[in-house]
C-alpha cells in the first residue's frame, strides 16, 4: 500500500477512547476487510461467553470454579452480596492497614518504622505486583518494594545480602494462594531465618496474602502475623493483580490503587461493547486469530517504548500463555494451541533482535507500545528542534515501517501517559483479550493443568533423590554408581535422573555426598544429613 492508503486504512480500523488516551492501530495488519464478517457469529458466541463469566458461571470447570477477576474492580457485578462484601471489606482493609504502617502506628520494636516491603511470591503472585511497583510513582512516602520470586539459593543470598543491614525495618509480605506454592515457601523459610538471626520475631514483620484455611493462612493466625489478606479462589494467579494481591505492595509503595482500579474498571466496561471495531479487546482477539490463523503459528513480540513498562511484556507472557496454551480444546481435542510471547523494551532491544524481525523468519507479529508523554516538564533539545523523547518516538516509528516495507506485520497500541489509571487499562484490556481469544479457539483460559504437571513431576524427582540419598547414606564410604543406586531402588529407568540429581548433591555441601573421578563416583560421608 501507498502512504496515502494506509493513512486511509489507519483512519479506518483505529480504536480510540478519549476518556482513557488510548488508541489501538491495527493498519499495519494485513488482514482483508472482511475479516470482522468472518468472525462475526464465533465473536457475538464469544462476548456470551464473557457476559456468562462476568455474570458468575463457572469458567474453571476443571476446577469448578467461577472466574471473577472482573469483579475486582467493580463488585456491584459480583452474583451475590457475600462477595460483594468481601471485596469492599478487603479494600478497606488494605486501605486501613497502609495507612497503620505509613502512620507509624504499626511499627517493628526495633525500629521506628517499615521502610522496605520485601514481597516473596512466584508467577501471577510476583509478575502483576512487579509490573505495578516497576511501572508506577509512588507518592514519596512509600515503602521501597523489592520482591523474592524464585528459590534459587544464590539469589535469595544475593537480596537477603543486600537487606542484611534493614532487615529491622523491612516488612515481608508473603503471596500464595495455597500456601504450599513451593517456590515462595522455600523463600519465606529463608527469610524467616535471617529474621531470627537478626534477633527479630518474622510474625512481627510478616504479612500473608492466600486463600482462607490454607497452611500459610494457617501459620499466619497461629503466629500472629502483622495482618492477613485474603485470595479468593475465583481469582487466578494471572489475573490476581488488581485484588490484594497486587493492591498490598502497591499502596504499600504509596502507588494509586484507587486510579489502577479506575483503570481498569474503565477498561472494563469499554471492552463489553460488541461492536468489535469500537472495541480494543477484541481487535486485538481478532487481530491475534488472523495473525496466527487461529492456531497460534505467529509469535506476538511485544515492544513497550518505555523504560518503566520493561516488564511488561513478561507480565503478558504469563498472562497470554498459561492462559492460551493448551493441548486440548473444550471438547476433548487435541489442539495444542497457545500464543508465543516475547519481547522487551524499545529502543534498547530493537539492537538485539529487530535485525531478524526485518529480514529473517517471519514467523511474528509485533505489539508496540507507545506513551506520548515522555517526562514531567520540558525535555532539553539534542538537536535542533529534536529531544530524547523525539528520538525514541522516531525510533518506534522507524521500526514500524521498516518492518512493513519487509511485509512484517504489526499492531500499536498508544496511551497518552503513563500512570495508574492507563497501567490499570492496559491490564484490563489483555484480560480481556485473552477471555475472548480463548472463547474463539474454544480452550479453557482459566485452568493450568500444564503448570500443576510440572509441580506434581518436581515433587516425585525430590521423592527420588531422598531415596538415592538414604541408599548412599545406608553404605556410607562404598563409591556408587548412577546405575548401580537405580537398580538397588528398584528403578532401573531413573539411572539418568539419579545421575543429575547426584551431580548437584555432590556440587553442594548440604548433604554429605562426594563425587569422586572414576565410573563409580559417588559415595557419603556421613550416614545422616
Amino acid at each position: 500500500m501507498n502512504a496515502s492508503e494506509l493513512w486511509d486504512r489507519y483512519r479506518r480500523y483505529l480504536v480510540y477512547d478519549e476518556s482513557l488516551g488510548l488508541r489501538l492501530d491495527v493498519s499495519r495488519m494485513m488482514f482483508a476487510d472482511d475479516l470482522f464478517d468472518r468472525l462475526a457469529e464465533p465473536m457475538e458466541r464469544a462476548f456470551d461467553a464473557m457476559d456468562a463469566i462476568e455474570a458468575g458461571a463457572v469458567a474453571n470447570t476443571d476446577e469448578g470454579r467461577r472466574v471473577g477477576h472482573y469483579w475486582l474492580r467493580d463488585s456491584s457485578l459480583a452474583p451475590d452480596d457475600d462477595t460483594r462484601q468481601a471485596i469492599g471489606d478487603t479494600i478497606a482493609a488494605v486501605r486501613m492497614f497502609v495507612g497503620k504502617i505509613r502512620s507509624g502506628e504499626i511499627k517493628p520494636k526495633q525500629a521506628d518504622g517499615f521502610y522496605i516491603a520485601l514481597v516473596v511470591g512466584i508467577g501471577g503472585s510476583a509478575l502483576g505486583p512487579r509490573l505495578v511497583a516497576d511501572a508506577l510513582e509512588g507518592d514519596g512516602a512509600g515503602l521501597v518494594p523489592v520482591f523474592l520470586d524464585n528459590t534459587d539459593p544464590e539469589g535469595i543470598d544475593r537480596l537477603l545480602g543486600d537487606l542484611e543491614e534493614s532487615i529491622s525495618e523491612t516488612l515481608t509480605i508473603v503471596i500464595s494462594k495455597s500456601g504450599g506454592t513451593k517456590e515462595t515457601r522455600n523463600a519465606m523459610l529463608e527469610v524467616a531465618a535471617r529474621y531470627k538471626g537478626a534477633g527479630l520475631s518474622f510474625a512481627k514483620h510478616a504479612v500473608a496474602v492466600t486463600g482462607e484455611g490454607s497452611a500459610l493462612h494457617r501459620q499466619a493466625t497461629k503466629e500472629a502475623w502483622l495482618a492477613t489478606f485474603p485470595m479468593w479462589d475465583w481469582v487466578g494467579g494471572r489475573t490476581s493483580v488488581t485484588s490484594a494481591v497486587g493492591l498490598v505492595p502497591a499502596a504499600l509503595a504509596g502507588v494509586d490503587v484507587e486510579g489502577l482500579l479506575d483503570g481498569a474498571r474503565a477498561c472494563d466496561r469499554l471492552t463489553r461493547n460488541r461492536v468489535v471495531r469500537e472495541n480494543p479487546a477484541a481487535m486485538l482477539a481478532a487481530m491475534w486469530h488472523y495473525a496466527g490463523n487461529g492456531r497460534g503459528e505467529r509469535a506476538m513480540v511485544v515492544l513497550p517504548y518505555c523504560d518503566r513498562l520493561a516488564l511488561f511484556g513478561r507480565y503478558l507472557q504469563q498472562l497470554v500463555m498459561e492462559s492460551l496454551g493448551k493441548r486440548c480444546d473444550r471438547a476433548g481435542n487435541v489442539v495444542h494451541q497457545g500464543l508465543t510471547v516475547y519481547g522487551n523494551k524499545g529502543s534498547t532491544d530493537q539492537h538485539a533482535y529487530v535485525q531478524q524481525l526485518r529480514d529473517g523468519k517471519n514467523d511474528f507479529f509485533v505489539t508496540f507500545v507507545e506513551v506520548l508523554r515522555d517526562r514531567v516538564g520540558a525535555s532539553m533539545m539534542v538537536e535542533a528542534d529534536v529531544t530524547t523523547g523525539d528520538y525514541l518516538d522516531g525510533f518506534l516509528h522507524g521500526t514500524r515501517a521498516a518492518l512493513y516495507e519487509q511485509g512484517r506485520e504489526s499492531m500499536t497500541i498508544t496511551i497518552n501517559e503513563l500512570n495508574a489509571r492507563t497501567l490499570g487499562a492496559l491490564i484490563a484490556l489483555f484480560e480481556r483479550a485473552v477471555g475472548l481469544y480463548a472463547e474463539l479457539i474454544n480452550v479453557n483460559a482459566y485452568h493450568q493443568p500444564g503448570v500443576e504437571a510440572g509441580k506434581t513431576a518436581a515433587g516425585d524427582i525430590l521423592d527420588l533423590q531422598r531415596s538415592a540419598l538414604a541408599h548412599l547414606r545406608e553404605n556410607r564410604g562404598t563409591e556408587l554408581t548412577a546405575d548401580e543406586i537405580a537398580a538397588a531402588l528398584g528403578a532401573p529407568d531413573a539411572a539418568e535422573r539419579i545421575h543429575h540429581l547426584l551431580e548437584h548433591a555432590s556440587a553442594n555441601e548440604d548433604h554429605g555426598i562426594r563425587r569422586t573421578a572414576g565410573d563409580a563416583p559417588y559415595r557419603a560421608r556421613y550416614a545422616a544429613s
